[in-house]
């Protein structure tokens, strides 16, 4: 029996909004948008960026996971993985009985026609959606639109027999499903790039500086099967993982351009490489905010709020970091004192997945705060993070800068 695919939701907005708005919303943080995202305490001044929290795509994902669970009482639905990547979150979602197949007790490959599966926003690859169907489950598809963008220009690319050379973290889900979206033709291939310095040891290769084999252990984890950089990086594609810094992938974008230049000569670069700009717009719209509030006011530190795992709110922290003291913290409970934070330091763990997803090795800040006269903190948090955190943390600052230290 062919799968039921639900891509537009179930019919069941309305129903579940009451609880979406108890769960996720905040009434402090709309109060403090609409007094020019300006809180004021004492000796404490809170400034907002413009931008932040919930997106469109990660707000959608979230409505359609209680709308599944809503639409589907007496049957058994699971996740492929986290939704997005907020703990908070994902925990709302197992209290409400969603299983999650990532969970090392749950077997995707035991599923039947009776499993009622949730795919997250970030996606999934070809060969986990040609199971799931095959197995006749029924699907709930919650992938955010901006990364559907991104795949489209991937797969022209491998229609045209360009590689996709894709700026992103091998290990991310959103990357793992894009670099599959080039293998949908015979002569797909992909390379993940994470940073600019992986980009220049391979512009090195195509200007002849080093060979095949230098690049073939460098990405033997990033590369499709039987890459083969002679044949592959004659003609590539640029693509990202939707949440990576918007700057470094442009970077990126340049170093390769003049690569190929240098290489093939002006006149064949239309026939050589091809570039696109798949930054999402919410995740440039933050990025761009964090930007303008920190050059529009001075600030004591910023705090920046999120899911240790969410790598768009990791590259909101690595934008202010070297402007003014940051600490990326996940939620109301890391401000513990106004001697004591807890946070996740800045850069780290950018080459894998957070170690700090069960905040197991939390760095302890201890002179954090000001202890005495004016304080002024901005405040920013990924498109995974709710209001319903945001609020909180902003209660905290409030409290520590009251108490004597």
């Amino acid at each position: 029996m062919p799968s039921v695919i639900f891509r537009k939701g179930l019919d069941l907005r309305h129903a579940v909004a009451g609880q979406l708005a108890d769960d996720y919303h905040s009434a402090a943080v709309e109060h403090i948008k609409a007094s020019d995202y300006t809180h004021r305490s004492g000796r404490l001044t809170v400034r907002l960026a413009r931008e932040f929290g919930f997106c469109y795509g990660v707000d959608r994902a979230v409505d359609y996971a209680y709308q599944t669970r809503l639409k589907f009482p007496d049957r058994a639905v699971y996740l492929t993985g986290e939704i997005i990547h907020n703990p908070l979150v994902n925990e709302k979602l197992r209290a409400a009985g969603i299983r999650f197949l990532s969970d090392p007790n749950e077997h995707a490959d035991r599923l039947g026609a009776e499993a009622v599966v949730i795919l997250p926003a970030f996606g999934v690859t070809i060969a986990e959606l040609a199971r799931y169907e095959r197995q006749g489950c029924t699907l709930v598809d919650t992938t955010c639109g901006s990364v559907l963008n991104v795949w489209k220009n991937v797969k022209q690319y491998a229609r045209d027999g360009f590689t996709a050379v894709i700026h992103g973290k091998v290990h991310h889900e959103e990357t793992q499903a894009t670099a599959s979206q080039a293998l949908r033709y015979p002569n797909g291939r992909y390379l993940v790039l994470l940073d600019r310095a992986a980009a220049v040891t391979v512009c090195d290769y195509i200007r002849g500086k080093t060979d095949a084999a230098m690049i073939l252990a460098r990405f033997k984890n990033a590369t499709s099967v039987d890459f083969d950089p002679d044949r592959d990086l004659q003609r590539i594609g640029l693509a990202n993982q939707t949440t990576m810094l918007m700057s470094e992938s442009l970077e990126i974008g340049e170093l390769f351009r003049q690569a190929m230049i240098d290489r093939y000569g002006a006149h064949e670069l239309a026939d050589r490489f091809r570039a696109f700009d798949t930054i999402c717009s919410a995740t440039q719209d933050r990025q761009d905010a964090v930007e303008v509030l920190l050059g529009e006011h001075r600030f004591d530190l910023m705090i920046v709020v999120g899911g240790y795992n969410s790598s768009n709110t990791r590259n909101l922290a690595r934008i202010c970091m070297p402007r003014v003291r940051t600490y990326h913290i996940a939620d109301a409970a890391c401000v513990v004192s106004p001697t004591e934070l807890h946070h996740q330091p800045v850069d780290m763990n950018r080459h894998g997945p957070s170690t700090l997803v069960n905040r197991t090795d939390e760095t302890i800040a201890r002179q954090w705060l000001p202890p005495s006269g004016p304080v002024s903190i901005g405040l920013t948090a990924g498109a995974s993070t709710p209001n319903s955190i945001i609020g909180p943390v902003i209660e905290r600052l409030e409290q520590c800068t009251a108490e004597a230290p």
